[in-house]
């Protein structure tokens, strides 16, 4: 099994190394390592480093060697997932299986259709909920560079961030969509790719208008419907084998 990852502020140098705070007693008192074993600390924005644990000391601290810094570079191309708000803690289920399977970034879009509605402090605390979700999801997942997640966007931001990329598409439920299948569709091998997905009442007749004139068009998937909380991640996947990155 690879060694575990803990998330720290700043990836040490080489030699001595406490890792303390929630990382340290989570290390220590939940995962109850000990003096040989192996971990890999990082920031989660690329920098990291191998570890061998010292000692552990009170519940707390973990007292470790810390080997060479390293950095992972960005792959490319970069995909990012416009992530519709779903219902109820689904939002957080698609963030934490796209973290899992290598999205780079999700934005989070209030769209016409949600019925969910990111307000004030409630609009905070769910997108404090969807961040704490990557950070968690990436550490399980062995990852060292965690995926972005914006502030929530509107349809007017999302249409600029599609207006900028190099591939963008909108995830359609109709299997007789006039663009195909995103399984055939011709990709990028460098840049920018951005996918839409709608919420449980689909993507509506006017900001499909207001995609398409940004240059994103709809596609699907194959013959299912998938729910707005699978939907990314089946994309993703796709996406990553198709553009050579699960190579």
């Amino acid at each position: 099994m690879t060694a575990p990852v803990f998330v720290v502020e700043e990836v040490p140098g080489p030699g001595a190394f406490v890792l303390d705070g929630p990382e340290g007693r989570h290390a220590v008192s939940v995962k109850r390592l000990r003096a040989g074993e192996d971990v890999v600390l990082t920031d989660g924005r690329g920098r990291w480093t191998e570890a061998v644990v010292e000692a552990a000391e009170g519940k707390d601290r973990l007292v470790v060697t810390a080997g060479p810094l390293q950095e992972e570079p960005a792959q490319a191309p970069r995909i990012t997932v416009v992530q519709a708000l779903p219902k109820g803690d689904r939002g957080e289920l698609a963030v934490e299986t796209m973290t899992e399977t290598g999205v780079d970034a999700i934005v989070p879009w209030q769209a016409a259709r949600c019925i969910t509605q990111w307000k004030g402090d409630r609009g905070a605390k769910a997108l404090g909920k969807w961040r704490a979700t990557a950070r968690e999801a990436g550490k399980q997942s062995r990852r060292v560079r965690f995926p972005d997640v914006a502030d929530a966007a509107t349809t007017k931001q999302v249409a600029a961030l599609l207006a900028g990329a190099d591939f963008a598409a909108v995830l359609h439920e109709d299997r007789d969509c006039d663009s195909g299948a995103l399984a055939t569709v011709e990709l990028p091998t460098a840049g920018d790719i951005v996918l839409v997905v709608g919420p449980e009442g689909g993507v509506s007749p006017d900001e499909l208008a207001v995609f398409a004139e940004a240059g994103a068009h709809p596609y699907r998937l194959g013959r299912s419907v998938l729910r707005t909380s699978t939907a990314g991640t089946a994309a993703t996947a796709l996406l990553l084998g198709r553009t050579g990155r699960w190579s």
